[in-house]
């Protein structure tokens, strides 16, 4: 019986570990992959032809009908089912607007998955933008609320 007991936790701190090391891992590889407003307005200024792309839910943009200069917005959806729609051969940046960055990931773990190498997401999204007060511009092209 303790034989067992002792097999049973060995199992579940292997396993644990294992969990543990593969969230290090991925947080890690996430950070790779990411870049702060500033280093981001940094490149912007010196080099246009860094791909810029809003993914935020459709109730996001609704909310908060802004975007950064120069951005692109796709319904992460639409970039989910055909991640064709950002270059894998150019710099990108993606960014959304949830706190937990949770759609920037989503599609970032996407992109990785698929071997895009030159893409990142806006730590903090469009909020850590406007808090540093770069610019915003007005969303005014229609788009519709995915609710299915």
């Amino acid at each position: 019986m303790y034989l067992i007991a002792i097999c049973v936790v060995g199992f579940l701190v292997l396993l644990f570990g294992l969990l543990r090391i593969r969230q290090l891992r991925r947080r890690r590889e996430l950070e790779e992959h990411s870049i702060e407003a500033d280093a981001l307005y940094e490149l912007l200024e010196k080099n246009r032809e860094i791909l810029l792309f809003d993914v935020r839910q459709p109730l996001d943009l609704l909310a908060h009908s802004e975007i950064i200069p120069g951005a692109k917005r796709i319904p992460p959806k639409e970039v989910l089912e055909q991640a064709s729609l950002i270059p894998k051969e150019k710099d990108s940046v993606i960014y959304c607007t949830c706190v937990s960055q949770s759609t920037s990931r989503m599609i970032l773990e996407r992109a990785l998955a698929l071997n895009f190498t030159k893409i990142k997401f806006l730590k903090g999204g469009l909020d850590a933008w406007k808090a540093k007060g770069y610019p915003v511009e007005r969303y005014t092209t229609p788009f519709h609320l995915d609710t299915a």
